[in-house]
């Protein structure tokens, strides 16, 4: 089984947090829709002979902003070149102003089956900092719209640690988004990169990031909703009701291949990985003018293997099996890094069970990326 991911680089309006690659202005994108179904044809061998797609996903940008028409025309173009099972999960990535009534018709009469939105709050002051271009009373309406629509796989997102007198705001957010009934949260911690406009005005003092114990806490808050309501945490940033997990993404942290297409989109299939350039201009001429993918290569070594798995499954409730990383990877952690797989256990932060399985615990998420840095493996 293998994935398929397309980024559709349109938004509206940028956000003040956003450093995915994405274009406000619209004048590609018909052009863009025949650039990414003639890279399909010219990528379907990526994945070997007649992969089977168990998921699909539309990411973005924003996704939401293709027409009935261009849908239409990258799901026969899909279906020309792949085999899709019969149960694929297929995602698409939408901001709530998108989501009228009519829009929503549509969806629910395409293969699409799961929709992920983009609330990141209820909060009208801070959507309005974020530089979203909907309001907190179309956050609640799009879901109410989706699930008469027929949508009852709904993922939406939430931003927490966004600078605030108190909690208030989080909790309040937490509060609306568990009584939507939607089985699946992502949650992510406000991350202020330095291209964009929170970090340009970080940079010039006119942006002040809410300190870690802020964060911090507010992540912990939401661990104790997530459990008080039903939920699991498969993954730090991502929670269910159970049996809920989101297929594609549970893919990538178990190194599943998947073919990504699109300006900026990322394939991985076992040996390599390749990075498509972000820049729709440049994309569309290379595919459609010259038939070629402009796009880097990176051919994977055992180190690099090794240290993707830790990265990626420390993230997740699996946690990471050493006797794999060990015994398939070639990394063994077990007897050279005995006192620090200690320590983790003794600061309260991992746990490390009989069948050598490391699973972080609540504390350890909050420092996933410096206990991965810490076991990361350099080339020798």
């Amino acid at each position: 089984m293998s994935g398929l991911y397309l980024h559709i680089p349109f938004c509206k309006q940028a956000c003040h947090y956003c450093d995915f690659h994405f274009s406000t202005s619209m004048a590609l994108k018909s052009r863009f829709v025949e650039a990414l179904v003639r890279e399909m044809e010219l990528r379907r061998d990526y994945l070997g002979q007649s992969p089977q797609l168990n998921t699909i996903y539309f990411g973005g940008g924003t996704p939401s902003l293709l027409t009935e028409a261009e849908l239409n025309t990258i799901f026969e173009a899909i279906h020309r070149n792949f085999a899709v099972a019969p149960n694929a999960e297929i995602t698409l990535e939408a901001n709530p102003d998108d989501l009228t009534a009519l829009k929503l018709r549509e969806l629910a009469a395409s293969p699409i089956n799961r929709l992920s939105i983009g609330l990141q709050t209820f909060h009208e002051p801070h959507l309005r900092m974020m530089n979203r271009a909907h309001s907190a009373e179309e956050s609640r309406v799009c879901v109410e719209l989706a699930q008469d629509a027929g949508f009852e796989n709904i993922s939406v997102d939430l931003i927490y640690g966004v600078p605030a007198e108190g909690h208030g705001i989080w909790e309040r957010d937490m509060e609306i988004a568990f009584g939507l009934g939607v089985p699946h949260l992502s949650c992510y911690a406000l991350t202020i990169e330095p291209d964009t406009v929170f970090g340009r005005q970080l940079k010039k003092g006119k942006f002040l990031a809410a300190p870690e114990e802020f964060v911090a806490h507010q992540f912990e808050r939401l661990l104790q909703e997530i459990s008080r309501h039903g939920y699991q945490q498969y993954e730090i940033s991502n929670f269910c009701q159970p049996g809920r997990e989101s297929r594609h993404n549970s893919a990538y942290w178990r190194g599943v291949p998947y073919l990504g297409l699109g300006p900026s989109a990322h394939s991985f299939n076992g040996i390599t990985r390749q990075y498509t350039v972000a820049n729709n201009p440049q994309y569309v001429q290379a595919v459609l003018e010259r038939a070629e993918v402009p796009a880097t290569v990176e051919h994977l070594s055992a180190t690099d293997r090794a240290n993707e798995y830790l990265m990626t499954s420390l993230r997740t409730a699996q946690g990471c099996d050493l006797g794999h990383l060990r015994d398939a990877l070639g990394v063994d952690l077990l007897g050279p890094r005995a006192t620090y797989l200690q320590e983790l256990q003794h600061a309260g932060w991992a746990t490390l069970s009989p069948q050598h399985v490391l699973v972080l615990t609540d504390q350890g998420k909050l420092l996933a990326d410096q206990i991965t840095l810490e076991l990361f493996q350099e080339e020798e």
